[in-house]
């Protein structure tokens, strides 16, 4: 018995001293965090050990990116990272690219949207192209700050549309208050930080910008589908510092498999409208080098790229 009682000490001792710590690049309560959390909760469980999310914002998410770069590659500091790692480099906000860390999963993707009030006078996309061109510079249209995903995915969109609207930066939290409160016409974000809006009837969703319907989103139409040929889905996954040991990789990619299967977790995303899109490591490695190149393309052409 006091063999047993030692090992109950030694094993609550680690589990007090040693947490993971996932960066999240955003503030508390953005589509960001809330993700990570459910991410983190079930990690937890299967690792028997706390994974704690701690929100480093700012600087489109080079803050974040920034600190758990510099962290020792031991497993223990993770980044909440997505396609803002290209975004955030190639348009001159961070020093290094996505090079700097190790890949150890891919958990989900999300549908980058437009959206406008559910009181705005635009029914489709197509109806607020029209005004927009109507009047060059003069719409307004929200993002996440320069430099995000949801950044490019705007600029992309109106430059396809041959259109000039006047793109506002936001934090992240005051992107979709910004909209119901009327102090933009529209914005590009995801569809997690607008559940909420959307099903009290205070949003109205106009197109999606992703290949095909996302099914958690069936009753929105493609940018694509209204004749805007935009597709830049988002995606959320794990990182480590680079020379993170394969061994470690392997243990937490395993605990993220077995999380994002869970019903909990598919659940929660559900209720969000994110799809949970596990990938192992080495593949996931190879879709964020593939997509760097493509992103670093497309902001040159945008004449975003420093």
């Amino acid at each position: 018995m006091r063999w047993l009682a030692m090992l109950a000490l030694v094993a609550s001792s680690a589990w007090a001293q040693t947490p993971y710590e996932i960066t999240v690049l955003f503030p508390a309560g953005t589509s960001a965090d809330v993700t990570a959390r459910m991410l983190a909760d079930g990690m937890s469980k299967h690792l028997n050990q706390r994974v704690l999310v701690v929100n480093r914002p700012g600087a489109g998410g080079a803050i974040g990116y920034k600190h758990v770069a510099s962290q020792k590659p031991d497993g223990n500091s993770l980044v909440w990272n997505s396609n803002s790692i290209s975004t955030t480099y190639h348009s001159g906000q961070l020093a290094f690219d996505y090079q700097a860390f190790d890949p150890v999963a891919r958990v989900l993707v999300e549908s980058p949207v437009v959206a406008v009030r559910a009181d705005a006078k635009w029914k489709t996309l197509n109806e607020l192209i029209a005004d927009a061109k109507a009047r060059p510079k003069e719409m307004s249209v929200g993002h996440s700050g320069i430099g995000s995903h949801t950044h490019l995915c705007l600029t992309a969109l109106f430059h396809t549309a041959g259109v000039e609207v006047n793109e506002v930066p936001f934090a992240a939290a005051q992107v979709v208050p910004s909209l119901i409160g009327g102090h933009v016409d529209a914005l590009v974000q995801l569809p997690a930080a607008l559940s909420g809006p959307v099903k009290q009837g205070q949003v109205r969703l106009l197109a999606a910008m992703i290949p095909q319907r996302d099914p958690a989103l069936a009753d929105v139409p493609t940018a694509v589908e209204q004749g805007v040929d935009v597709s830049l889905e988002a995606w959320r996954g794990i990182a480590a510092p680079r020379g993170t040991p394969k061994a470690v990789i392997a243990q937490l990619e395993d605990a993220i498999r077995q999380t994002v299967a869970s019903p909990e977790f598919v659940k929660g995303a559900e209720h969000l409208g994110v799809r949970p899109a596990f990938m192992p490591a080495a593949q996931f490695g190879e879709l964020i080098a593939k997509e760097d190149a493509s992103i670093a393309r497309l902001m040159q052409m945008m004449g975003l790229k420093k």
